[in-house]
């Protein structure tokens, strides 16, 4: 009659969550996430939109690290309707761009080596200090674990553990970049051609989303074609998009016929558009890098669609 009992897949508890190196990793994504989290919420300090953002970055994570953690540990992942194995991969991508996007942001607007003036002083300096070097090491925890996850070449793994399904990820993150700089003054509006380029961006990045949110949601398989061919007939077509976006928005920025090759004297630091326009074109150019290499890899991988 005891044996009834016993759930069919072994022990309740799963301790190799915690137990094994991505179980390590994801342990120390904890202990780094709450104390990071703590030192700045006490006597650190933050203000402004970047240390908004920071905390917002460290708040995410750690939920949801929590909830992988937890759902590994007690098995109950099997009762979610996702594909978990693209969830943890996609998740672990983008907490590690998060952590390591506010692991610079937080030290360059509120870390300082001279003491401030009381009444925070030399006690909210070390604790700033304290939690930059967590932010380092809850970035290090994350980057682990994908170097962990990541499919190795000739591996069956589910789609965001491969290459290309990381790129997908980091692809969307440097959108959002661009977005921030498009909306900051950046008058895309001036012009049709800029104005593709936004389109471009929109397009690639809804898309992009929607290869993910598939992928997470173990729905690759109801598109009525393989899902692998999707992938790859998408990323060429993006490439070209944005092979397109790259030409044409410096010519309309920076060209001295349409808009300003060089920073303007009078143009106020942080609300320059020249800045804005600049961002963007430096960042169209890592993102067509990033689709390249992605439509490279794109065509050789092999994974399992619900994995």
């Amino acid at each position: 009659m005891g044996s009834t009992m016993e759930p069919p897949g072994g022990g309740y508890l799963h301790l190799g969550a915690v137990t094994s190196p991505v179980g390590t990793a994801r342990v120390l994504q904890l202990i780094f996430g709450c104390t990071t989290f703590s030192l700045v919420a006490h006597r650190g300090g933050f203000s402004g939109v970047q240390g908004t953002f920071c905390v917002a970055a460290w708040g995410f994570c750690f939920a949801l690290s929590v909830l992988v953690v937890a759902c590994e540990f007690t098995r109950l992942h099997g009762c979610l309707h996702l594909s978990w194995g693209n969830f943890t991969a996609a998740f672990a991508m983008l907490a590690t761009l998060l952590s390591a996007t506010a692991a610079v942001i937080y030290p360059l607007y509120f870390t300082r080596l001279e003491c401030p003036p009381e009444p925070e002083g030399c006690t909210a300096r070390n604790f700033r200090l304290a939690a930059s070097i967590f932010a380092g090491l809850l970035f290090l925890a994350y980057a682990t674990e994908v170097a962990l996850t990541r499919a190795r070449p000739g591996q069956v793994a589910s789609y965001m553990a491969t290459v290309s399904g990381l790129l997908k990820i980091v692809q969307a993150f440097v959108a959002c970049i661009i977005f921030g700089a498009l909306v900051h003054d950046s008058r895309y509006g001036r012009y049709v051609a800029t104005q593709w380029c936004v389109a471009v961006y929109s397009l690639c990045f809804l898309a992009t989303v929607a290869v993910v949110v598939l992928s997470v949601l173990g729905h690759t398989g109801g598109l009525g074609c393989p899902f692998d061919r999707v992938v790859v007939v998408y990323t060429f077509l993006a490439t070209l998009l944005y092979l397109s976006a790259a030409v044409i928005w410096p010519v309309f920025c920076f060209d001295p016929k349409y808009g300003e090759p060089g920073r303007p004297p009078d143009c106020s630091r942080g609300s320059c558009p020249w800045d804005s326009q600049l961002v963007v074109a430096i960042f169209t150019y890592v993102n067509l890098l990033f689709y390249v290499a992605d439509l490279a890899y794109s065509q050789r991988i092999r994974f399992v669609p619900t994995f």
